[in-house]
């Protein structure tokens, strides 16, 4: 079963399908980095406003990290879904360039109605 095959979803049911078993919580997190070219180039845009690419494309590359580590932990515990899916993202400390990218969920066997 790939990410592809798991239903994924932030709600707590999902239309047309029953929750058969609830197994439980499955979280997971990362910790990413920019390096210092990363964190110059950062900067400069900021400097500019608007978006910063260099942080966003960190944030999507921690994000996916983080969903694809708490899929791994539903699949092997046998889930066919994950419900009520969230994500927080939280800085390690005010002077580290480092952040904390969290996901979970509630693992579950669903079935069709």
């Amino acid at each position: 079963m790939t990410k592809e095959d798991m239903i994924i979803t932030t709600s707590p049911f999902i239309e047309g399908f029953k929750v058969k078993k609830v197994i439980g919580l499955v979280s997971a997190f990362t910790i990413r980095t920019r390096g210092v070219l990363g964190q110059i180039i950062g900067g400069i845009e900021g400097m500019f406003g608007g978006k910063i690419t260099a942080y966003e494309e960190e944030l999507e590359k921690a994000r996916e990290e983080a969903l694809g580590k708490i899929v791994e932990r539903a699949k092997s515990l046998g889930a066919n879904a994950i419900i009520s899916v969230d994500f927080e993202t939280s800085n390690i400390s005010p002077t580290k360039p480092a952040m904390v990218f969290s996901a979970w969920g509630t693992a579950v066997v669903l079935e069709r109605k």
